[in-house]
């Protein structure tokens, strides 16, 4: 049920609105400064599901490294990835860096102008699109991220789950409704600035919100009931076991993955389902052509993604011989923990390989199961870039 109070405008809506942001809204933001397309393109593609102080140091180091289109597309996607390490939803970098290319085939290294197009480009829906022709262009479109699905579902006390179809549809009118002529870089920035850090899905800050005076799910006393949590099922949990094997120099296996799937196409540790530790050197003899001597057992830890848990047991494997029977499936390195160099990675592999590097004969993990901390007053050392050089030694 839709509830639109009759005592508020769109007018009113937006200059109450950008009159905020003026006194309050973000104006600093890295990507603000010489808004191009491109930069636009790259924070917006971050900031999906991600927050904007996490955003922030990879955005500047990715722009360091790839300040324009051409040079994003002529990267390598392990240098892409390998920017992206730590900061999830791989499939933003890989879809960013194809779009790239893309780009400067299709369109000479310009990002069109027309929504449409924009929306065929890998990676690009219709509220990026329109963020990117607001807030690079200044041109009247609406955009429909969380923040402003929040506000909006609240504003209007419109019942129901956001990502709901008819919801959804139910917003993007009332999106398009709110645009003012103007100001539409400032209006764009001011809705996300507003979700962001007033009107939050905890603890909103209603006495400081300037639309507090026409919000209708505030005049009913309701605000923390807009919009209705995404129904959940208990999530499924997969277990495997990352097989760290260490050949006499030291040195670490890394393969990687496919393309579809998750981590595609990052570097991570051959992986299976034994959890013993003689059918773990019966598997790396015959899948991989590795003799093991030795398994290490670690405490497990958890990943989780948006819709299972993975739990991983690490495991220690010294290598002692090879068959050369076995041929790998898929590209492999034997990675130099101390000499890294830019490789994509997914986050419990770099955590891993850092704690391996730190303490190559300690227990990587604490009774709880979760990585040790081994900054300064617990907070977790800045990671190299892990991943290593191929040596010439096949074990």
């Amino acid at each position: 049920m839709t509830r639109a109070r009759s005592s508020s405008s769109p007018p009113a809506l937006h200059a109450r609105l950008l009159a905020w942001f003026d006194r309050f809204g973000r104006k600093d933001l890295p990507w603000q400064t010489n808004p191009t397309p491109y930069r636009v393109w790259v924070s917006e593609i971050m900031l999906q599901q991600t927050q904007v102080a996490t955003v922030i140091p990879y955005y500047l180091r990715f722009i360091e490294r790839f300040p324009d289109v051409d040079a994003l597309a002529c990267a390598t996607l392990d240098e892409v990835l390998h920017l992206w390490t730590g900061l999830g939803y791989y499939a933003r970098a890989r879809n960013l860096h194809r779009a790239a290319r893309i780009v400067c085939e299709h369109y000479h290294s310009e990002l069109p102008r027309d929504i449409n197009l924009l929306m065929q480009l890998p990676g690009i829906g219709r509220s990026t699109a329109g963020a990117l022709l607001a807030l690079a262009h200044g041109e009247r479109h609406a955009i429909l991220d969380g923040n402003v699905k929040r506000v909006l579902a609240r504003f209007h006390a419109i019942e129901g789950w956001p990502g709901a179809p008819l919801m959804e549809k139910k917003l993007w009118a009332l999106a398009e409704t709110h645009l003012p002529a103007t100001r539409l870089r400032d209006y764009t920035q001011a809705f996300m600035d507003l979700g962001a850090t007033l009107c939050t899905r905890t603890q909103p800050a209603c006495s400081r919100c300037p639309l507090t005076g026409d919000c209708a799910a505030h005049a009913a006393g309701r605000v923390m009931n807009f919009p209705a949590p995404q129904p959940r099922a208990a999530k499924p949990v997969r277990k495997i076991t990352f097989v760290l094997l260490r050949n006499r120099a030291g040195a670490v296996r890394l393969m990687q993955r496919p393309p579809a799937g998750i981590w595609g196409r990052l570097w991570s540790f051959p992986e299976c389902t034994h959890r013993t530790e003689r059918k773990i050197q019966r598997w790396c003899e015959s899948e991989l052509g590795f003799i093991v001597a030795q398994v290490e057992r670690h405490d497990p830890l958890r990943h989780t993604f948006s819709h299972f848990h993975l739990d991983i047991l690490p495991v220690v494997a010294e290598v002692t011989g090879r068959r050369p029977a076995v041929m790998e499936t898929c590209p492999a390195v034997w990675y130099n923990i101390t000499q890294p160099d830019a490789r994509g990675l997914a986050a419990p592999v770099k955590r891993l390989l850092l704690e391996l590097a730190k303490h190559p004969a300690r227990k990587i993990h604490d009774a709880n199961g979760e990585l040790r901390k081994t900054g300064p007053r617990g907070r977790s050392p800045q990671a190299p870039a892990v991943s290593g050089r191929a040596r010439q030694t096949d074990f």
